[in-house]
């Protein structure tokens, strides 16, 4: 396809630049004693997430620079390797368990999370096939149907391992993405019925899911199990109050939180950086959000449209599900915040969709 080249959105790459910052410092004041403790190198946490933060920056630029339509064509290509990898995974003795799921794939010294690849892949073959199937989206033996029937393959597979928090996400964001592109508002009512039941069968097949729900209900039921994460939490936003007690003065950071590198990350940054600290990069992600809105809405084509509303959606849904379950709003889930948690697979995935999404850009009306 024909297209003026124009030049990324720098608008949005700033913002997404201040943010690795804010996360790279915040990964090693929130790690620094834990890292010390275990490996006796207090930029043990830092170091690695420099790398795949570098590593990402390197791919976002030159995905960047590749033509989004390129996306396209490779759809089903992508879709297939990543079952692939979540067949493999699930294999014993291949799937690394971590947390009591077994959604990892050693590669060397590191791995890689295929339900991660997965939720891209998505994206990019749902834009594919809504933008060329949209006259049917009203129908939903013909449209709606067969959309979803892949997505739920892939939830299925990814509740395998099992990973709830990766699969809502994925789900979540092709809702979007479906519901955008023009279905029925009553088909997506009798589908959240049959979506809502089929949840609450989720969670009550797993009883470390229903003990989620009771300790997010009343914490202090079993302030040292199920509710130890998010009273600790709370211990740490609390004190944080406006201005915050200071950078790296954290107290929840020395083994009271549980990996507050991770998913528990803008805890610390509330606790360390206040209420202001917290509400900057709230804002930051906020104008992200809103960049991509533009973008998407100036596509030259529908696909292109998709492919943006698609990766706006998945990292919107992302940090509002990991901040209402940082300040106890939701159920603890296991997702990371993205471009501030520790996490080489999230971050270098995340970073490579925003640079599709900066390409995007290049070629938006905006």
């Amino acid at each position: 396809m024909a297209s003026q080249k124009r030049t990324p959105d720098y608008s949005l790459l700033l913002l997404i630049i201040a943010l690795l910052i804010i996360g790279m410092i915040m990964v090693y004041s929130a790690s620094a004693a834990w890292a010390e403790y275990r490996f006796e190198d207090s930029s043990f946490f830092l170091k690695r997430q420099l790398f795949f933060a570098v590593l990402g920056l390197v791919a976002m630029i030159f995905i960047m620079n590749i033509d989004y339509w390129t996306w396209k064509s490779l759809a089903k290509i992508m879709i297939i390797i990543c079952f692939l990898l979540l067949i493999i995974v699930l294999i014993p003795g291949v799937g690394l368990v971590r947390g009591g799921a077994q959604s990892w794939l050693g590669i060397g010294a590191f791995s890689i999370q295929p339900s991660e690849f997965m939720k891209m892949a998505m994206i990019i073959f749902l834009a594919k096939f809504l933008s060329e199937n949209q006259k049917h989206i009203t129908s939903f033996k013909s449209g709606l149907l067969p959309s979803l029937s892949i997505v739920m393959v892939a939830f299925g597979m990814i509740m395998l391992q099992p990973d709830l928090g990766t699969g809502a996400v994925m789900v979540g964001t092709c809702v979007v993405m479906i519901f955008v592109v023009g279905a029925r508002v009553s088909h997506f009512v009798l589908l959240g019925l049959i979506g809502l039941a089929g949840f609450v069968g989720l969670i009550a097949s797993a009883p470390y899911r229903i003990k989620r729900i009771t300790s997010f209900l009343d914490p202090w039921e079993d302030p040292l199990g199920s509710g130890f994460q998010i009273i600790q939490s709370l211990y740490a936003i609390g004190p944080g109050g406006l201005m915050g007690m200071g950078l790296g003065e954290s107290r929840q950071k020395y083994f009271y939180l549980p990996e507050p590198q991770t998913d528990f990350i803008f805890a610390i940054l509330a606790e360390e950086l206040g209420f202001i600290g917290g509400a900057i990069v709230i804002i930051l992600f906020a104008f992200i959000f809103w960049r991509g809105i533009r973008i998407a809405l100036g596509a030259q084509d529908l696909f292109g449209s998709l492919l943006a509303i698609g990766i706006i959606a998945m990292l919107a849904i992302q940090v509002m599900i990991n901040i209402g379950v940082v300040t106890g709003l939701i159920p603890v889930t296991g997702i990371t915040l993205p471009l501030l948690s520790y996490g080489g697979s999230s971050l270098t995935l995340m970073l490579v969709s925003l640079g599709v999404l900066l390409n995007i850009s290049k070629h938006s009306r905006i």
